[in-house]
């Protein structure tokens, strides 16, 4: 219920906020586990990326500095569906919640290059979103927010949802190759380049 409420509410402010379209919402699916990978410019994109997917609950993966500054904020965005995760270790906890997230029906939101990129050009994708594929069997669904130099009130702002990429298309093997993990980071990076080429 909080979830929905809080839902409602930002999809209202967006549409203040900003001059926002979005593109392509047929293409996330109705039902089943996936993965929403998305471009990385800012920290609305969690918000921007995630609140037009009506039909589901998006829940991201947050670094885990977030929920140590603040108690309030930490309980607020982890009844939005957050999760703690130690940047740059082998955090297994985070693993096992995103398996439970996916084989339960749910979305996980995800950032493949794991940072936002300062000069806002794509950055080199990290193989977070392909090993959790890897390992649960899901389809990703690429998704580019698009907007100018900068982000701002009442700029024009754009969200892109292309067709689900079939887990079958990354040829995994039974054991984790580190070639597979990579050209299946590259595929999803390039499609979300894709939908990011056809601007605001």
């Amino acid at each position: 219920m909080f979830y929905k409420v809080v839902r409602a509410l930002c999809a209202v402010f967006l549409r203040l906020a900003f001059r926002f379209r979005v593109v392509g919402l047929e293409n996330v699916p109705d039902g089943g586990g996936f993965i929403l990978a998305a471009n990385h410019r800012s920290n609305w994109d969690p918000v921007l990326a995630g609140i037009p997917v009506k039909r589901h609950k998006v829940c991201y993966m947050a670094k885990a500095e977030l929920f140590q500054k603040n108690a309030l904020f930490a309980r607020i965005i982890t009844a939005l569906g957050a999760f703690p995760i130690e940047r740059g270790k082998g955090d297994t906890g985070a693993i096992n919640w995103a398996d439970r997230i996916i084989t339960g029906g749910g979305v996980l939101g995800m950032f493949p290059e794991g940072t936002r990129s300062k000069t806002g050009t794509p950055g080199r994708p990290k193989s977070g979103v392909a090993m959790i594929a890897q390992q649960t069997g899901a389809d990703v669904v690429p998704c580019a927010v698009c907007f100018g130099e900068r982000i701002g009130f009442r700029s024009p702002v754009t969200v892109r949802y292309g067709k689900p990429i079939e887990n079958a298309r990354f040829g995994f093997g039974a054991e984790i190759a580190p070639h597979e993990l990579k050209e299946a980071s590259r595929l999803v990076m390039d499609e979300i380049v894709r939908l990011l080429e056809d601007g605001i």
